[in-house]
């Protein structure tokens, strides 16, 4: 079993805070292996008939514990998941809780009881960069054109037919199953337009007229791919200029596994890599930043920061992404922080082995390799 400590260490230090975690992320992205790895816990899989008997009764059961920690896999499962973590919560506050989803805890009508006070939120993403090596792969092409779900990554050779599977279990299961969404064929399409999209600015219009659906519709599937964490949105940034891009948000697919099969890439070229290389970088900033909003900044002369992070206070942090540190170019950033002077100026590039800092055009800018990057 691969040791992901990273994770395991947020686990509890989330569980220092609050006695329940809530982990989430997408099917397969190894929630129940993370879960399974923890010391000294009972593991339960909601899913299961029998799991559902034993956890009928809470109080007996909480009582009949002799480990201080619970997993509950695939909570939603149950009837009434609020009850039975609320209870653990206030009536066994000893008992540290991980309870884990492939969606957001507001994705289910089944949890009456919002929890507030009781939980943390931990959002597990695709293998990380600096996680590779835990895995075995030294390869970065690889990560990106298979993408950081486990079975995915550490197949013996690359299968197209994978991700075709996983897109028919997300539907049946954590679509069908949370939002009743009747018309499979137009939310599959979105899917997979919204994949091929990725990194784009969206237009809700554009993509209901693509998968014959009204706009009404594509707006709330969005929402179901927002909430179960198959698509993040990133809105933009602005501070009242007039000609800043002030509505229009981007959209980025979950995964670059996803990205390339939906884009029909069987292998990479090098500028393919760009892209993916925007989505890794993502990736850090949702796992690492915790309550800064992740926003980018673009005005009407198409100038554009690939994500901004607002510290408060007039200071906002600027990051660009490069595949190759060579093709920085300055323009897009000194347009920004003519308007917006205070913050850092960070440019992650794929090879760039050791964070190093220039004056460029009167900007102090670090340039760094996702092993170094600084939050």
């Amino acid at each position: 079993m691969i040791h992901r400590q990273l994770w395991l260490s947020r686990i509890h230090s989330l569980w220092a805070k609050a006695p329940i975690v809530w982990l989430s992320g997408v099917r397969r992205v190894g929630k129940t292996t993370l879960a399974k790895s923890l010391q000294d816990a009972e593991f339960i899989n909601c899913d299961l008939p029998s799991s559902q008997m034993r956890l009928g009764d809470p109080e007996a059961f909480y009582r009949s514990l002799s480990k201080p920690y619970l997993i509950l896999d695939e909570v939603h499962q149950l009837a009434d998941p609020s009850r039975v973590l609320k209870i653990a919560a206030d009536a066994f506050p000893q008992l540290k809780v991980l309870a884990t989803g492939s969606s957001t805890l507001a994705a289910t009508n089944k949890f009456r009881d919002s929890l507030t006070g009781r939980k943390r939120n931990l959002h597990l993403v695709p293998v990380r960069y600096d996680e590779l090596p835990d895995f075995g792969v030294q390869d970065l092409a690889r990560r990106l054109l298979r993408g950081g779900l486990p079975p995915a990554l550490l197949a013996e050779s690359y299968d197209p037919g994978f991700y075709a599977e996983w897109l028919d279990s997300y539907y049946a299961r954590d679509v069908q199953e949370l939002f009743r969404v009747e018309k499979r064929s137009g939310f599959l399409k979105l899917v997979e337009s919204v994949l091929r999209l990725s990194g784009g600015q969206m237009e809700a219009t554009s993509l209901a007229n693509l998968c014959g659906v009204s706009r009404p519709t594509v707006i709330n599937y969005l929402e179901v791919l927002e909430l179960t964490h198959a698509a993040v949105f990133v809105r933009p940034f602005f501070g009242g200029g007039p000609r800043e891009i002030v509505k229009q948000p981007k959209v980025y697919g979950f995964d670059t596994g996803f990205v390339a099969f939906a884009r029909g890439w069987s292998d990479l070229r090098p500028e393919d890599c760009g892209i993916l290389w925007e989505h890794l970088v993502l990736e850090r900033l949702i796992s690492d930043v915790g309550d800064v909003p992740i926003m980018y900044w673009r005005d009407k002369a198409h100038h554009e920061v690939d994500f901004v992070l607002p510290r408060g206070r007039g200071v906002v942090d600027a990051i660009e992404c490069k595949w190759d540190a060579s093709r920085f170019d300055l323009k897009n950033l000194q347009v920004f922080r003519s308007l917006y002077p205070e913050g850092k100026n960070t440019v992650v590039c794929s090879n760039v082995l050791a964070p190093f800092t220039r004056q460029m055009a009167g900007m102090e800018i670090t340039l760094t390799g996702l092993e170094g990057l600084s939050l």
